[in-house]
């Protein structure tokens, strides 16, 4: 998976090889400058995104302490948390748009000649800088409006923390500018400016005959648009604005306020401040070696039978995703301490990372997931209840991978490894012990009520700091500001996504498609059965497209209410979506996925495409036996 606009030392390297040897042109001297512009604004927005990621944790852990400790619930913790939260979000996206980690596809714009990738990229960025500008007005607009609205406990102005939307897309401007003036010919960007203002120009004239097609709009903008869009190489998040702003400006008289509107309420949901904690949790995961104290007592018990590193493999996954929340970083813990003994064993690396991408896939239900947690938030579905089912569900789809691993290992030869000594056993056992707790506490914490998913959060990414601190070498206070910083930028990324997604969820429920849709579902031959099997072929193909949260944003407010009127329990149609789009995202050869576990591993996408369909039908059978079967997503509950 690579990204929409050029990184900033490459960008770096082009103007600094343009200087050597020869005089400093002009255009090299404005690039210098932009460059150093640039570096002055990240410092301190870098600083401001990890001291307000630091303060949403002490302020959570704070407010359960006074809660179930102390008996004095802080009533001022939930605003403060939601102010701070906003902000991290937008300034967290401007982060991830400085380091190039706004999810895009890529497959289509790689595979162009050079020329022509160059002005679709120059299409690209007029694209980003038009949504970016027209929406800056309306989230100004949107602040004086909630400014004269007093906060019930800090009794600030509301339009204090809405203020944020309007920085964030002010900021996100200037960086898209910088970079166009940087990496694109003056020819090019010309040619897309003026044809984006000839698209927009040519749409607002011909607005009254578009406002008379009714639905066919949709396709046109909502489908067709988003499409060129993701084609083109449009951030994800940059398809869905431009789609929606497009769609009501020109097919009706909705004031674009309303897409401000929706993008604060896509993003303000305090549920979804565990995102970034459980990102933050992964990063100390990674960075304190649990994940890997997990792997080797796994590898110690079973690693000596057949096909006992793919269950070590599976095992680990499975465990790790309890602790982490986040696919990436159950991958990039689990395969570097796995893959090089897998090697000496005679494992070949794309079975190894067909196995890594479809076991990541498998654990994503495991709590706490974080499509889980946005779903939930989405949905207005249970997120204990999707916890206790979503642990059952994979244990479905992990069993499933486990007999396929046990059948192609047939032929393997037993005995070529020594089991280790009960010693050894003990003591990584020892070693492991204070990190399993960890998913246990995770898991319990939410599903007995005691904490929300937000709560609960905070507490694991307190205790694994500790615990990482005192026994796995803990974590120095550079590294900690590093992944505060990363965790801001990550979190902004997805959360922009949210925003947009609901903003253009809005604006196809508001057409009218959803009762169009829903009475040609319902009345489908087959009954829940035939709406369960559209819903599985439909998620695999929007889970290659768009990435998970993505897809369950647009078509979750969809989907839901049909699903309820064929009786469909929710919990269990939140576990065939969520496993359904899992699977499609490892799928190639366009699930995003799937390029990520290729380079997590080191292994050729064309060599892994080949090994990996296996396990992806392996996938789809569980999936169909969930789907099929209400019981094991619904007997915990």
């Amino acid at each position: 998976m690579t990204h929409a606009i050029p990184t900033p030392d490459v960008a770096n390297k082009k103007a600094d090889t343009t200087a050597d040897n020869t005089p400093e042109t002009a255009a090299t001297a404005a690039h210098a400058a932009l460059n150093r512009t640039l570096a002055r604004w990240m410092a301190p927005l870098e600083a401001v995104c990890a001291a307000l990621m630091a303060a949403i944790v002490v302020m959570l852990f704070s407010g359960v302490v006074a809660r179930y400790v102390f008996g004095r619930p802080i009533t001022w913790i939930d605003e403060a948390v939601s102010l701070a939260f906003i902000w991290v979000a937008m300034l967290g996206a401007v982060l991830a748009m400085h380091r190039n980690e706004h999810l895009r596809l890529s497959m289509f714009v790689d595979r162009m000649p050079p020329g022509l990738r160059d002005l679709v990229h120059a299409f690209a960025l007029a694209a980003i800088a038009a949504f970016l500008a027209g929406l800056i007005g309306p989230a100004i607009e949107h602040v004086e409006t909630e400014w004269i609205m007093a906060t019930p406990a800090l009794e600030i102005p509301g339009g204090m923390r809405v203020a944020a939307i309007a920085s964030g897309l002010v900021l996100m401007l200037a960086i898209v500018a910088i970079y166009a003036l940087r990496t694109v010919s003056p020819r090019n960007l010309l040619i897309a400016v003026v044809g984006v203002a000839l698209f927009a120009g040519l749409c607002k004239l011909l607005s009254p005959a578009l406002a008379q097609l009714g639905l066919v709009n949709i396709l046109i903008f909502l489908a067709g648009l988003v499409a060129l869009c993701l084609v083109a190489g449009v951030p994800i998040a940059f398809c869905f604005g431009c789609g929606v702003m497009s769609y009501l400006a020109f097919t009706s008289t909705v004031p674009l306020v309303v897409i401000v509107g929706r993008m604060d309420e896509g993003m303000a949901n305090l549920v979804l401040v565990s995102v970034p904690i459980f990102v933050l949790l992964g990063c100390v995961l990674d960075a304190t070696g649990m994940g890997k104290a997990i792997v080797d007592l796994l590898a110690s018990l079973i690693g000596h039978v057949k096909a006992g590193m793919s269950y070590v493999l599976l095992g680990s996954l499975f465990i790790v995703s309890g602790i982490s929340g986040s696919k990436v970083s159950d991958m990039a813990t689990v395969a570097p301490a796995l893959f090089p003994e897998m090697r000496r064993r005679g494992n070949k690396q794309p079975e190894m990372v067909a196995l890594l991408a479809t076991g990541a896939a498998m654990a994503d239900t495991v709590p706490p997931s974080i499509v889980l947690i946005v779903l939930g938030s989405v949905a207005g579905v249970s997120i204990a209840g999707l916890f206790e089912s979503g642990f059952v569900v994979a244990m479905v789809l992990l069993t499933v991978l486990l007999l396929l691993a046990r059948w192609k290992a047939r032929h393997e030869q037993t005995g070529a490894v020594a089991r280790p000594t009960a010693r050894i056993i003990g003591r990584l056992a020892l070693v492991a012990a204070p990190a399993l707790v960890l998913p246990f506490l995770i898991r319990s914490a939410v599903g007995s009520g005691v904490a929300t998913a937000t709560e609960v959060s905070t507490i694991a990414v307190l205790y694994a700091m500790l615990i990482g601190q005192v026994l796995y070498g803990g974590i120095g206070l550079k590294r900690l500001y590093a992944m505060l910083v990363e965790t801001a930028a990550l979190s902004g990324a997805i959360l922009l996504i949210l925003g947009t997604a609901s903003a253009m969820a809005w604006a196809i429920t508001q057409s009218g498609v959803v009762q169009h849709l829903s009475q040609f579902l319902t009345t489908l031959p087959g009954g829940w059965m035939a709406f369960m099997a559209v819903t599985i072929v439909v998620f695999l193909v929007l889970g290659c497209l768009l990435e998970g949260l993505p897809a369950v944003l647009l078509l979750a407010p969809i989907m839901f209410p049909i699903a309820k009127k064929l009786g469909i329990h929710d919990i269990h149609y939140s576990m065939v979506i969520v496993c359904a789009m899992n699977v499609g995202l490892m799928m190639p050869p366009i699930g995003v996925g799937f390029y990520v576990a290729c380079r997590i591993g080191n292994a050729k996408p064309d060599d892994a495409m080949v090994a990996i369909w296996p396990y992806i039908s392996a996938l789809i059978v569980g999936v169909v036996l969930i789907a099929m079967v209400p019981w094991f997503s619904t007997f915990m509950l």
